[in-house]
């Protein structure tokens, strides 16, 4: 697989809470010179980063994260503001906590409320899975699928544990046909990188994809 074909796979992300505008823009001038399907920001940079690359790259953005426990009021906020100020990706946090209680109609109905806020931009549903039973993994597959989702996403990459093969061999069986997979968190060679496409993931998240693809050491956890 030829490096360009992985690079349009790749949500180039940076979630650091330090991260600077110096941090962002090396970030969007990657994102644009080797033409990832998105960068991955902190919703306070879409705005300025929306003025000066403008189409140049496409923006993606988090909402309720990392821990996914905001109200589905403030979730839906955050992801109408955010696609006010220029992000066409929205990567949503579960509850947790409600998916641990069993309660997936709740969970359901929080991801079908923000899929209508955000229209026909794209929404990526984080449903942490390194906190999940094999048994709740399945569950969230068929929450998103029903919701309306458009990808189930592994892992925030601020958990205890990132993307396993398991996990989206798991998604592959239990997905609706419109729904697509991202794997975030812990890929970190190249044959990770083909291997997760491989098995089917559209988009995988990682701040660390040129470093990848050029060989370098990568130690990052996201």
């Amino acid at each position: 697989m030829e490096n360009k074909e992985i690079y349009a796979h790749i949500d180039h992300t940076l979630l650091k809470p330090f991260s600077t505008w110096e941090d962002i823009e090396k970030l969007c001038d990657e994102a644009v010179e080797y033409k990832t399907a998105s960068v991955c920001v902190p919703q306070s940079y879409i705005e300025r980063i929306n003025k000066k690359y403008g189409d140049k790259l496409t923006i993606c953005t988090v909402i309720g994260f990392p821990l996914g426990y905001n109200l589905t009021e403030s979730k839906i906020l955050e992801a109408k503001k955010a696609i006010e100020y220029g992000a066409s990706e929205i990567d949503m946090v579960v509850n947790i906590s409600d998916v641990k209680n069993g309660d997936y109609e709740k969970v359901e109905e929080e991801i079908k409320a923000i899929k209508e806020a955000v229209g026909e931009r794209i929404l990526k549903v984080i449903i942490e899975t390194c906190y999940l039973t094999k048994e709740e993994k399945i569950a969230m597959c068929k929450a998103v699928t029903n919701a309306g989702a458009d990808y189930i996403k592994t892992s925030t990459g601020f958990g205890t544990d990132g993307a396993r093969m398991e996990d989206v061999i798991l998604f592959k069986e239990h997905i609706g046909e419109n729904v697509k997979i991202k794997a975030a968190g812990g890929v970190r060679t190249k044959e990770d990188l083909i291997a997760f496409i491989e098995a089917g993931c559209d988009r995988i998240g990682t701040s660390s994809a040129i470093k990848m693809l050029k060989g370098e050491e990568n130690k990052s956890d996201y």
